[in-house]
């Protein structure tokens, strides 16, 4: 097995971890003989998209959501019920019309009224065609308001997940007098902005006149670091109140330790692999299931994970899920036999000196991945060796995010190891519609998936109104693309946070779309 990494812009763990401690010293030192309170985190990944902090650019949304910058209309609560925010209520009025009532008393960060008006905005700066995924709300046909708190939302037919697709931090409310959202976000959140370093800090100070209730720090200072090992140390030595994703192989000392506490959740994230459907030998069917058969999901949740922060995979929705299939869809256990038989029966052959051969030459297979989270290179590198022990020639390599994605679309890759939280907005039809519906993006851009079956279910499913019935069109789905396999699932994972001691009031969502709150402060 090959294990390659190539790097762009990545620091070696110790230069990382002087960076950042020297970072998180120089935000203490306002602290020392002053009653301010600052919260000290450290997160696995920020902002990437070239630094922008505009929620309606790419996935930046997650992370100035997750800080507590940004809200939106509707939110999911610590138990996945969807409740207001921004707004007070809503009600259908018919199939295609939403009437969405908003909060009145509501002001941004720069004092500007929070109404009808800014939500439009807001809301049609996702809509606008050249936004890069404005296709994920195309069912939306018009949004107008009827009043200064009121406004209504037209859909493209039956809309059933609209109120949930507004949870997603795209969707974040800003002010229209922003001058410049991209660096200086202005929002109604608990935390105001102050400064922000690209891939490296992002400085925030308590919103004084939060609509939500007091604010129990006075700052909030996010380093962002990859380096798993540089986190977990970060709180070990108390250089930080809040870890995120430290190091599986440490979460017993962490819990050991009597001014640590480690919190772990299962949450709707899945780890799983992309196939490129659209090159030889993966095309085949049974090829991506002899791939499945051949991963031993046990061992990688017992080494990888220790055993500790997550499950072995059936299907792409965790058991969490209220609309997983995964007690009624395949299982692929592990079965190296089964998997053997099937690569025999696709043309890939086992030569005397034990290798697989296919198209008279080895069959190499290459795993790509990214180290934002602890969990995915020690997982590479476990399915490489068990792929490599079936005759399998593996290599892992390892990326930066973006040349993984630009890889993905260009097609120039075999597998690709990611982690999703497959249901962030609580509905089935967000990941379903990206992945396995024929024009979503990562359907038609990554995996080169398409059933004109699939297509009608998920499309159906979207468009019916009634639950039970919705399930049914939803459990068909999972089964087929179970037996398809355009997508490998490997594990579940838990979200493992390590928090000093004198932090309370820390709750974890399984959406991953709250963390930072005005909730959080010290004993």
């Amino acid at each position: 097995m090959k294990f390659n990494i190539q790097k762009t812009n990545l620091s070696f763990p110790a230069i990382a971890l002087i960076l950042i401690v020297a970072l998180l010293c120089a935000g203490c030192v306002d602290t020392e003989g002053a009653e301010e309170k600052v919260l000290r985190v450290v997160f696995n990944e920020g902002p990437d998209t070239g630094g922008s902090l505009d929620p309606a650019n790419g996935w930046t949304g997650w992370y100035v959501h997750q800080a507590g910058i940004y809200e939106t209309l509707f939110y999911y609560d610590a138990d996945m019920n969807l409740m207001p925010k921004l707004a007070s209520g809503y009600k259908q009025l018919n199939d295609t019309e939403w009437e969405i009532q908003l909060r009145k008393g509501v002001a941004f960060h720069d004092g500007t009224k929070m109404d009808a008006d800014a939500v439009l905005f807001s809301m049609n700066r996702v809509l606008d065609p050249s936004n890069s995924r404005s296709y994920e709300y195309s069912f939306i046909k018009d949004v107008r308001k009827t009043g200064n708190y009121t406004i209504i939302i037209e859909t493209n037919g039956t809309c059933t997940p609209l109120i949930s697709s507004l949870v997603d931090p795209i969707m974040s409310i800003i002010s229209p007098n922003a001058e410049s959202p991209d660096t200086e976000p202005v929002g109604t959140g608990p935390f105001k902005f102050v400064s922000f370093e690209p891939s490296t800090s992002l400085e925030l100070e308590k919103n004084p006149d939060y609509w939500g209730g007091e604010v129990k720090v006075d700052r909030v200072l996010i380093q962002y670091n990859k380096d798993s090992t540089a986190r977990t140390m970060l709180i070990k030595s108390g250089d930080v109140d809040i870890a995120r994703d430290p190091l599986q192989s440490e979460y017993s000392t962490l819990q050991n330790n009597p001014d640590i506490n480690v919190t772990s959740r299962e949450t709707l994230r899945m780890y799983f692999l992309y196939v490129n459907g659209a090159k030889a030998p993966f095309n085949d069917t049974r090829v991506r299931q002899a791939l499945s058969y051949a991963i031993n999901r046990q061992e990688i949740v017992d080494t990888a994970l220790e055993g500790v922060s997550g499950i072995p995979a059936t299907g792409v929705f965790t058991n969490t899920m209220p609309w997983n299939a995964n007690d009624q869809i395949k299982s692929y256990e592990y079965n190296p036999e089964k998997a053997l038989e099937l690569f025999e029966e696709a043309g890939i052959t086992k030569g005397e000196d034990g290798k697989l051969y296919y198209n008279g030459k080895p069959f190499t297979v290459e795993i790509q991945t990214y180290n934002k989270r602890a969990a995915l290179q020690p997982s590479a590198e476990i399915i490489a060796s068990e792929l490599e022990d079936i005759g399998i020639t593996s290599q892992v390599t390892i990326l930066e995010s973006t040349a993984l994605k630009e890889n993905a679309l260009a097609g120039t890759y075999d597998l690709s190891l990611s982690a999703w939280n497959t249901a962030p907005i609580g509905d089935p039809d967000y990941f379903l519609s990206t992945h396995f519906l024929s024009t979503g993006s990562y359907a038609s851009g990554w995996i080169r998936y398409s059933n004109p079956q699939v297509d009608e279910w998920i499309l159906e499913a979207r468009n019916e109104p009634d639950k039970e019935k919705r399930t049914e069109l939803y459990e068909k789905v999972q089964r087929q693309i179970q037996e398809d396999v355009p997508v490998l699932p490997v594990f579940y994972a838990n979200e493992i946070y390590a928090l000093s001691s004198n932090v309370e009031g820390f709750v974890m969502y399984p959406n991953e779309y709250t963390i930072i709150t005005r909730d959080i402060g010290f004993a």
